[in-house]
């Protein structure tokens, strides 16, 4: 039976051709608005966070869908969920969330794709352990604020999800001296204190943008994506507006998660992943090759360990 919020036929074909669809509403703007105004507090307040840091750094916005009711429900909620079972399958995991405030003046990120989520330290985050045509991960972003061009609205290049032009592998120097420095057509550019070019198989090669398309959104509008798809974003502009996305990333259960390490190391931290699961988001973990993290009344417990 199709699921209530199931991408169309050609809805799913477009996605498959483009590596996005979008905009996509899952909340009225100005529910969005009172949310976000509602659980602010707690964004700020990381006394229950899985990560032991201060605000400062740059992981201080990860995985917050494991202490915050708001963002717990999202990443189950069925308007995402359907969606992404109809691309990768019925048996799903989050397996990182992500804040990422652009605010007044901010550059914009360059363009970039992720496989492995080993840009930063060179190390495999995620690894598909069966024969998918695809790597990476499925990212749903959501504005949590207006998103127009202005403020710092994403970018994708269609069609370029299939074929990876960076080596995750390769080293980059974290140099957080360089953020706002950078630019690049006039603008600037970077990527959280490292410079993504480093990466490039071929050093020469440049992002053709003048095929890029610009995602505005309302608040409460999302956009899927393959992670491997080409995306970037504007510099925010404005002198008094912040923007707010909140990611959430999805991969099948035959993925292995931060495999043979207990700490994530990237943007000049390290973090223990001690506290840290999956969580089981739809269907069964048949493979079991990761600990899987619920919540209760309780709090935060695995409701499964990691199998050896």
């Amino acid at each position: 039976m199709k699921k209530q919020f199931a991408f169309t036929d050609s809805e799913l074909k477009a996605f498959r051709e483009n590596g996005y669809a979008g905009p996509i509403r899952i909340y009225d703007p100005q529910e969005m608005k009172e949310t976000y105004k509602a659980i602010r507090a707690e964004i700020f307040d990381r006394s229950h966070a899985v990560y032991d840091l201060d605000h400062a750094s740059l992981l201080a916005g990860y995985d917050r869908h494991l202490d915050i009711d708001f963002f717990s429900k999202h990443i189950m909620r069925r308007e995402i969920i359907d969606k992404v079972e109809g691309i990768l399958g019925p048996n799903l995991l989050c397996w990182r969330s992500e804040m990422f405030p652009k605010y007044p003046g901010d550059e914009g990120t360059d363009w970039h794709q992720a496989d492995t989520f080993g840009h930063a330290s060179g190390r495999p985050q995620v690894v598909w352990t069966t024969n998918e045509q695809f790597g990476g991960a499925i990212t749903v972003w959501t504005a949590i604020t207006d998103c127009p061009k202005e403020v710092g609205c994403l970018r994708f290049i269609p069609g370029t999800h299939e074929e990876m032009f960076y080596d995750e592998s390769k080293e980059m120097r974290y140099t957080p001296e360089q953020v706002n420095k950078l630019e690049k057509n006039g603008q600037k550019s970077g990527f959280f204190g490292y410079d993504y070019r480093n990466l490039q198989k071929d050093p020469n090669w440049v992002p053709d943008d003048s095929k890029a398309v610009s995602m505005e959104m309302q608040a409460g509008e999302c956009v899927i994506f393959w992670s491997t798809l080409m995306h970037s974003s504007y510099p925010n502009v404005t002198s008094n507006r912040t923007r707010l996305g909140f990611t959430a990333r999805y991969v099948p259960t035959s993925v292995r998660v931060y495999p043979g390490t207990d700490t994530i190391e990237e943007y000049g931290s390290t973090l223990s992943l001690k506290n840290y699961g999956v969580v089981l988001v739809s269907g069964t973990d048949e493979y079991q090759h990761n600990r899987v993290l619920s919540r209760n009344m309780r709090g935060l417990e695995f409701s499964r360990a990691m199998a050896s």
